[in-house]
């Protein structure tokens, strides 16, 4: 059962790093853009969030990590100019993870000094085994079209840097996301799509969900990577209760297994995850300007070395908070 659910929050969580948006934006509201907005003589979309969550756990066995909190950040801009074909997606993204790692932690049995083999009840001290970092600079390429009225189609592409403290070469990676969503009535609209990122242990994952509005003021937008459910209050205040699944594939740093007692450390592909369950308000200042404040606990988290086999799984969660600003012209 427990190896069950973490596939299945393994692969919610890869999926919605990449497949729906990859930094944090509602594929199922974004891709409603090339059914034809009224136009902008500079069309754009500005996304900005922080974030901050409390002291929580995570371990490997008898290794565990204690008392680390988090703050995170994205930054993102698109330049949307219209074309034949449909509305291009041009621009660039930053998101950051900074981790309040203690200063010493379990990271081993103490050896044998003669036949190398592990002293059962011992225990050897070093650096974390986890970044203090992990963060990511990439250009955004995409295209957002439509097959017909009901049918709506977006391809994108966002190349670059995805490591911690040093963006080297050796991190630069091409995350790719197909997907579209059909419009089956006013009320309904169903999301599908497929992500690319050869840095993930599944290389190839599918998504999807819907988007239903079952009364007038209540919406039920069950799609990644903010699957939610939505109470119009006002025509400028929402209120919404739901998940928010973070993170991505990084490369970390060389050297990175020096005190840290696992030479398969060095260099690794991290994949890095987190669940946020929570509630807050979105309230639209100006049709085009949006400003969202939440809250709630953090019930998941994950770095996992999957080409190393090294694995730190959830052992404490902790409450976070949230605000978020969204300009679109």
């Amino acid at each position: 059962m427990k190896n069950t659910l973490r596939a299945l929050l393994l692969c919610l969580c890869s999926t919605a790093t990449i497949a729906l948006a990859g930094t944090g934006s509602e594929y199922s509201s974004t891709t409603t853009a090339a059914a034809g907005n009224p136009e902008s003589v500079f069309p754009f979309e500005l996304d900005l969030e922080y974030a901050y969550i409390g002291d929580s756990d995570v371990e490997r066995g008898f290794r565990k990590v204690k008392g680390f909190d988090e703050n995170y950040a994205l930054a993102r801009f698109i330049y949307r100019p219209r074309t034949a074909v449909g509305y291009l997606r041009l621009g660039a993204a930053y998101e950051r993870f900074d981790f309040g790692l203690p200063d010493v932690a379990v990271i081993s049995r103490v050896r044998d000094a003669v036949t190398g083999a592990p002293i059962p009840g011992t225990l050897r001290f070093g650096s974390p085994q986890l970044p203090e970092t992990l963060q990511s600079v990439s250009a955004v390429i995409g295209l957002d079209t439509k097959f017909s009225d009901s049918i709506l189609f977006r391809v994108e592409a966002q190349p670059g840097f995805y490591g911690s403290d040093d963006l080297d070469s050796d991190s630069f990676n091409v995350p790719v996301v197909v997907g579209g969503s059909y419009v089956y009535s006013e009320n309904l609209q169903f999301i599908f799509g497929v992500s690319v990122n050869y840095e993930r242990k599944y290389p190839v994952f599918p998504g999807g969900g819907i988007r239903w509005r079952f009364a007038s003021n209540w919406v039920l937008n069950a799609a990644l990577p903010t699957p939610r459910l939505e109470f119009e209050a006002s025509r400028n205040l929402t209120i919404f209760a739901g998940a928010n699944v973070k993170g991505s594939t990084f490369r970390v740093d060389e050297g990175f297994n020096i005190g840290r007692g696992d030479n398969r450390l060095n260099h690794a592909i991290l994949s890095y995850s987190e669940v946020r369950t929570g509630g807050g308000i979105d309230w639209k200042i100006t049709p085009d300007i949006r400003f969202s404040l939440e809250g709630g606990y953090v019930p998941y988290r994950e770095f996992d070395y999957h080409r190393a086999d090294i694995r730190y799984k959830h052992d404490k969660g902790a409450p976070y908070g949230a605000v978020g600003f969204r300009a679109a012209f």
